[in-house]
This record gives C-alpha cells, sequence and structure tokens, in this order.
C-alpha cells in the first residue's frame, strides 16, 4: 500500500498542466469518485490496525496534494483571464476617482505667502517644540517675567524647559541667530495655547509672523508693507494703528482694517464699528537684536504677526473655529474650487 501511494505521489507531483484539458484530465484520473486516490481509501479498509495511521496520514497528503495542484493552476487562469479583460476592455468604464479640495487654512496661507513673497520676504521654519530662550527668553520675556502671564503655555511635564511654542516668533529668533542682515522672512506654523476651546477659540492655531532688518528701517516702512498686504488681501488698504504693548517690539501697535458696514453680518463682524482687528506689529525692541548677536547700533527692524484661522474664518464667513480642525469632509467639500 505505501509503495503505491508513492507511486502516485510522484506521478502528481510530475504532471505537468498545458491547458486546462489536462487540468480537467488530471481531475478525472486522480481525484473523480472512480480515480486511483479514491480507489486507494477503498483498499484501505484492509489495511492492518497497527499501519492505519501511517498509511491514512500519507492518504490524505497525497489527496491534499493533488487538490492544491488543480486549485493552484485554476486561480492563476482566472487572475490571468482578469488582467487582460482588464487591460484590453477600453469599452469598461474608468473608476471614479474623488475630487479633493484644500483646506480653507492651507488656501489663505498660500495667499499670504505668495502676498509677500512679492516684496521679496522669504520664508522661515522651525520646531513646534521650542525651548525657554527661543520662545521667551531671546524675546525680551526673561525667567518670571509678568507678559508670560499673557501666553498660557503647554510646557513638557518632563522638562519645564521646553514647550509647544506659542507663537512663530521663537522661528525669527533663530533665523537672526543664523542669518545676518539685511533680513525679510515670514514665519508660518501652527502654535499652542492653553485655552478653552469654542467657536472663537481654540488650543491651537496657525499664525504667519514677519520680520524685516536692516539699516534705516522705520515705521513708515511697516506701514507702507501692511498697507499692501491688506490692499492685496481684503481689497481694503484703509487700515489704523492703535498703540499696543508687545514685550519684543517697541513701539507696538494693533492693526485695523476698514471692512465697512455694508450689511447685517458686517455689523456683527465689527461691532458695529466698522473696523476690524487683524494684526499686531512694532518696532524690533533693540533687546531682541542684541540677544541675537545683531547690532542694534546699525540695524533697525519691524515685526507683524496675525492668525491665519482669524483670516480664514474672515474670508470664508465661517463661524466655528472648530470647523476648521474636525475634518468634516461635508465642509471641506466647499472649498473643491478654491486654490
Amino acid at each position: 500500500m505505501k509503495q503505491k501511494i508513492k507511486k502516485l505521489s510522484n506521478e502528481v507531483n510530475a504532471f505537468k498542466f498545458e491547458s486546462s484539458d489536462d487540468v480537467e484530465n488530471f481531475r478525472i484520473k486522480y481525484l473523480s469518485k472512480k480515480g486511483l486516490i479514491n480507489s486507494c481509501f477503498d483498499d484501505f479498509k484492509s489495511v492492518s490496525p497497527k499501519d492505519k495511521k501511517e498509511i491514512g496520514k500519507l492518504l490524505n497528503q497525497l489527496k491534499i496534494s493533488a487538490q492544491k495542484k488543480v486549485e493552484g493552476y485554476n486561480s492563476k487562469e482566472t487572475n490571468t483571464k482578469n488582467h487582460k479583460k482588464t487591460i484590453n476592455d477600453i469599452t469598461k468604464p474608468g473608476e471614479i476617482i474623488s475630487e479633493g479640495s484644500r483646506h480653507p487654512i492651507s488656501i489663505v496661507r498660500n495667499r499670504i505667502v505668495e502676498i509677500f513673497s512679492n516684496i521679496g520676504f522669504t520664508i522661515s521654519e522651525g520646531p513646534e517644540i521650542e525651548d525657554d530662550w527661543h520662545n521667551f527668553t531671546a524675546l525680551n520675556l526673561p525667567e518670571h517675567h509678568p507678559a508670560r502671564d499673557m501666553q498660557d503655555t503647554f510646557f513638557i511635564e518632563k522638562n519645564p524647559d521646553y514647550l509647544l511654542r506659542t507663537h512663530t516668533s521663537s522661528v525669527q529668533v533663530r533665523f537672526m541667530e543664523n542669518n545676518n542682515p539685511p533680513i525679510r522672512t515670514i514665519s508660518p506654523g501652527r502654535v499652542y495655547r492653553n485655552e478653552a476651546i469654542s467657536a472663537r477659540s481654540h488650543c491651537f492655531f496657525h499664525q504667519i509672523e514677519g520680520l524685516c532688518i536692516d539699516e534705516d528701517i522705520s515705521f513708515a516702512d511697516l506701514k507702507q508693507t501692511l498697507e499692501y498686504f491688506t490692499t492685496e488681501l481684503f481689497g481694503k488698504s484703509e487700515i489704523r494703528f492703535r498703540p499696543s504693548y508687545f514685550p519684543f517690539t517697541e513701539p507696538s501697535a494693533e492693526v485695523d482694517v476698514y471692512w465697512g458696514l455694508n450689511n447685517e453680518t458686517d455689523h456683527k463682524m465689527t461691532k458695529g464699528t466698522g473696523w476690524l482687528e487683524i494684526m499686531g506689529c512694532g518696532m524690533v525692541d533693540p533687546n531682541v537684536l542684541k540677544n541675537c548677536n545683531i547690532d542694534h547700533e546699525k540695524y533697525t527692524g519691524f515685526a507683524f504677526g496675525l492668525g491665519i484661522d482669524r483670516i480664514a474664518l474672515l474670508l470664508h464667513q465661517i463661524d466655528d473655529i472648530r470647523l476648521l480642525s474636525e475634518n468634516d469632509i461635508r465642509f471641506l467639500k466647499q472649498f473643491r474650487s478654491s486654490f
């Protein structure tokens, strides 16, 4: 019995399939009801009890081997036919590809970058996990300075000298440390503050901060730059500067653009004044230049910063800042035609 099974195993392994007819002949010869393998199962009844375990195992292996041989060929043939059908059937409808869309944050960011690139500003980037020096101290905010309380900070628990950056001014510090004036750069990026999440605020948002340092830079240069920016972005050039305080600029100002009072939405956004606050700015404090090893007696500069999220809400009439980070496909689909 063992010799018979061994002989059949050799025949099964050596059998070559050239066509589907060969497969069918193989199946009939070995696996059909009256095939050679089934006849072995009939003979198995007369095997002595002590040999049944060994012979039964060999017989099962033979049958499984023959079945896999047939299944392997059929599977290969099916894949080949499907492949040929896919390639050759030019009448088959193409697969539907979902049309994507840009995120409103990306739309506004790209537009702002484009505007400042047109007047010579380069892009600089830095880490989101920042050290105390670059985020605070170098920006005229030494330890225990009361102005630090203006920015509720996420500190790294295991190392309080590191934190999630609260502004992209830290990128400007790094840029000044590694580049000599003249400097003209913008720093877009995500920042973090420990604030309650609501329709008007979030614990993370996006900023673009600008920096210009050269000889004889004045507040007039700052004003001219921001008038150009607001005209390009909003189509409105009427702006005003209100005195304010930032530790790293002196003098400092808040910038408002005249939005108008053309409808009820305008009244609501501007609280009935027609003016809308869009950014903070000022002349770079000499202490900041000194901390970054720039000659503060030779060079002056200006800096400004605005929130991309707030501009996106304004331009696209979005009433809830949380929509910008929830990834709701119904919301994002509205921006398919935007660039």
